[in-house]
């Protein structure tokens, strides 16, 4: 059995590197997750014009950090799933595809909390012109 390491802050520090690195990888290295942070800022934007309640922004914020986690992830799959079978094989087509889908998911989910919050906001904001 091998021995834990003691705590250590330098350590704790290293990991919070590792994580914005892997955010570096995703943005840069992923057209989706680009197209995920610009969705995000449009929608930021637009809950400070329309003065969206807090729980409207609570909900925005969990649906927006569920379509980056399932990117995340689904990222992290793909990458292993390559370097472990560079060849095509079906098992790993089946794990990429149900990856994509947890993304498609999330980003559907957002877009409905989206369109809820927004769409009468909106559809006010053009009847009154």
């Amino acid at each position: 059995m091998s021995k834990q390491k003691p705590f250590s802050i330098s350590d704790r520090l290293k990991s919070f590197k590792y994580a914005f690195a892997g955010l570096k990888t995703l943005f840069v290295e992923e057209h989706n997750a680009r197209i995920h942070l610009l969705a995000a800022v449009i929608v930021i934007v637009l809950g400070f014009v329309f003065k969206i309640t807090l729980n409207e922004w609570i909900s925005l914020i969990v649906v927006m950090a569920l379509v980056f986690i399932c990117e995340l992830i689904n990222t992290s799959l793909e990458a292993m799933a390559d370097y472990a079978s560079p060849e095509k094989h079906p098992q790993i087509k089946k794990v990429k595809d149900l990856a994509a889908a947890s993304v498609l998911i999330s980003a559907v989910s957002a877009l409905l909390v989206g369109i809820i919050i927004f769409g009468p906001r909106i559809i006010a904001l053009c009847s009154n012109n």
